[in-house]
């Protein structure tokens, strides 16, 4: 047996420890052909069935920014109606997590403490897509349930890879799927999809405060159980 080439997963390694969550971008925009080269090779992730259950809507200039307007005014009215529940908490080791990663995030922008004014100026980025010239928004069929939104997670997940790989950055965005209604109305997207998430996307601005920190990974021992 000849023995395993390692390259290959050397450089998905690479790629997974060198890809972050962008929070601002500069405005240089993205060629076509490279954003279809991201979507060509996300398409090629594994489905339940290969039933390929993702669409994907790229919206980009009057597109966008009518979008960004809207979900802007809807978010400082306070509207939440996701297509899907949001979690009921996080607890235990989960809220340790995405506390120590929202202080990094205020830290790097200089957000103190108590200061609820900057906080929210800071979360209100989520609605200008952090500058990012290009969002794919990203929804699966109702009928599919939790399968079709487990598939659409593996697609954000190749989506995001394929993008570091061409030297785009990208942002996996939660927060506009609590305006679904609003992405739908904006976008004429049908009743019969679940609105998961958006993808911002473009070329970082690596000089802002914004992209200065990482997140950390748990160990094994953290999250891997061995039955023998």
């Amino acid at each position: 047996q000849m023995p395993q080439d390692h390259f290959d997963h050397d450089v998905l390694d690479r790629l997974l420890k060198s890809r972050h969550s962008c929070r601002a971008f500069g405005p240089g925009i993205v060629p076509k052909e490279v954003i279809e080269q991201i979507l060509l090779t996300a398409q090629r992730v594994p489905s339940w069935c290969n039933s390929q259950p993702w669409k994907v809507t790229v919206c980009q200039g009057k597109t966008l920014a009518a979008l960004g307007t809207a979900l802007l005014e809807a978010a400082q009215k306070g509207m939440q109606s996701p297509d899907i529940d949001f979690p009921q908490r996080y607890s235990g080791e989960y809220k340790h997590r995405r506390s120590v990663c929202g202080w990094q995030l205020y830290e790097a922008v200089g957000v103190t403490k108590g200061d609820r004014a900057a906080s929210l100026q800071q979360m209100m980025e989520n609605y200008r897509f952090f500058g990012a010239p290009h969002v794919a928004i990203i929804t699966t069929p109702k009928e599919l349930g939790a399968y079709g939104a487990v598939d659409c997670g593996a697609y954000v997940t190749a989506f995001t890879l394929a993008a570091q790989a061409l030297g785009i950055a990208t942002i996996p965005q939660a927060a506009i799927a609590g305006l679904a209604p609003v992405v739908r109305a904006q976008l004429d997207l049908p009743e019969d999809r679940d609105i998961l998430c958006a993808i911002s996307f473009g070329y970082a601005d690596l000089d802002h405060s914004a992209n200065k920190f990482r997140t950390h990974r748990a160990g094994l021992d953290e999250v891997v159980t061995w039955c023998d």
